[in-house]
Formats: structure tokens, sequence, C-alpha cells
């Protein structure tokens, strides 16, 4: 009998290895080359699949893999996002507000360790027009993301409409790319501003909330 549970349970673990594989693979390369650049083949290869339709199989189109990644980080950064704004409670303090979106994202860039690759992932597929929407829209799925915009705007000034919308896209710009671009740095063995991702949240967090609360010429 054991033998029997032994052998059936062999072919479910090697799914799951081989789909672990094609996503750290996959996640590296659109990560460096983008997502456009990088063909399933070029993945299938890169996570050692001698069947170049070993992305198709596991994940379907490029674009289920592309959320497959995203998925695969959103939930621990979704964790840590939740415990903040369960310990925050109604705070009326601008910088409580962003340190609940920058913290999450940051704590677990440090807990990948270094090389890491889903800052500029991230970056990437954000930049890309085929996958942007997608990934904004799956953001926003997230009930702790969308409480912690609410607890920023309860934050703000009385600012323009237009003035909102184009400082939204500002923060999440300079959140994912001072990001991708220090964990490249990372990666690269060259130096970076701040010795660590707690002291690079401090200064990510004092920048987005002056972005927010410029003045409006």
């Amino acid at each position: 009998m054991t033998n029997l549970m032994t052998t059936a349970t062999k072919p479910v673990r090697r799914a799951g290895t081989t789909r672990e594989a094609i996503l750290t693979a996959a996640e590296r390369l659109f990560a460096e080359h983008g997502v456009f650049a990088v063909s399933n083949r070029q993945v299938s290869e890169a996570a050692g699949q001698g069947n170049n339709a070993a992305v198709g199989y596991h994940f379907g189109t490029k674009t289920d893999l592309v959320r497959a990644i995203e998925q695969k980080h959103r939930q621990p950064i979704e964790q840590l996002r939740e415990q903040m704004v369960a310990e925050l409670g109604d705070s009326a303090d601008m910088r409580d507000w962003v340190a609940c979106l920058v913290c999450p994202l940051t704590e677990h860039l440090a807990e990948l360790g270094n090389p890491s690759w889903y800052a500029r992932f991230a970056a990437q597929v954000m930049a890309d027009p085929a996958y942007h929407n997608i990934v904004v829209k799956d953001a926003l799925s997230s009930p702790s993301l969308v409480e912690v915009i609410g607890g920023i705007n309860r934050c703000l000034p009385d600012l323009p409409r237009y003035v909102r919308a184009e400082r939204n896209v500002m923060a999440r710009n300079l959140l994912m790319h001072t990001c991708a671009d220090r964990e490249r740095a990372l990666a690269a063995g060259a130096s970076v501003p701040r010795p660590s991702w707690q002291a690079a949240a401090s200064g990510l967090i004092d920048a987005i909330v002056g972005l927010w609360l410029a003045p409006v010429s």
C-alpha cells in the first residue's frame, strides 16, 4: 500500500516541480528582457524542459503565466499588508498609510534575498501595454490595497481630481521602479544608497508622502 501511494504521488510532485521551475525561469527572463521579448520556448529551455510546449501545458497563455508569477508574490505581500492595516486602525497620518503601501513590498523583497527578480519583473510588466491593465485590475481586487488607497485619500488635502489621478500614477511608478533599480544594483553587486530594504522603505515613504502633499502650481 505504501509503495502504491508513493508511486501515485510522484507525478503530482513532478508536475509541481516543473511548474515552479517554469515560474522561476519566466520571472527571471521577463525581469531581464521584458515580457514581449521572451518566448514560451525560451522559458521552457531555461526551465530545463525538453518539451517546448511545457509552458502552454502547465499555464496556458503567456498572460496566464504572467498572472501566475504575480499571484505567487501577491499572496505573501497581501498577508503583510493585511497585518499592517489591521494594526493601523483608523489612522489620520498619511505616513502610516503610505507605509502600508511600501513596506509589504520591500519586506517581501528582503525575504527573497539576493538575487531576486520580482521588482524588475513587476516594473517590466507595468511598462508593457499588453499586460499593464491586467495587472492593475488584478491588484485592485485586493481589499487591503483598496483600504490603503482609501486611507491615503482621506489624508490628502483638497486636490483637483486630475492631480490625484496623476500623483497616483507617479507614486506607483516611484515605488516600483525604485525597487527595481535597487534590486538590479544588488544583483550586480553595485553600490546602493541605503544599506537595507528597511532603510530603502523609509526613503520611499518620505518621497511618496512628499509627492502626495506637494503644492499644486
